[in-house]
């Protein structure tokens, strides 16, 4: 029902800037919570932003609060990760979801993205 693709990323240096997009297909797009998650080698998945389906409730963890910036435009179908003073801890493949349940999108959400690099040099 919805399937979503992630464009953006790319090679960086430390203290640069990137912009996620993640264009979604779907007519219920615009009631959906999506998120964004990263994995870096070795690690698990982690969920580091996410935004209610109205785009007036947001949420970040702490390693990217301040830096990243997550917005959405339902008119676009598109949600978008701004992120700034970028790190090379940053360093991941960064995934879009998006989940009819505001709570199920930050654990185990419905539909995900393929991901999109993001490579952070010092």
């Amino acid at each position: 029902q919805v399937q979503l693709v992630e464009s953006g990323g790319g090679l960086v240096q430390a203290g640069g800037s990137l912009r996620l997009s993640c264009a979604a297909s779907g007519r219920t797009f615009s009631t959906y919570t999506m998120g964004w998650f990263r994995q870096a080698p070795g690690k698990e998945r982690e969920f580091i932003a996410g935004i209610s389906w109205t785009g007036n409730n947001t949420y970040y963890t702490n390693s990217v609060k301040g830096r990243f910036t997550i917005s959405r435009d339902n008119a676009k179908n598109t949600m978008y990760l701004q992120m700034n003073s970028l790190k090379p801890e940053d360093t991941a493949v960064y995934y879009c979801a998006a989940d009819k349940n505001p709570i199920a999108v930050v654990t185990s959400p419905d539909y995900w993205g393929q991901g999109t690099q993001v490579t952070v040099s010092s």
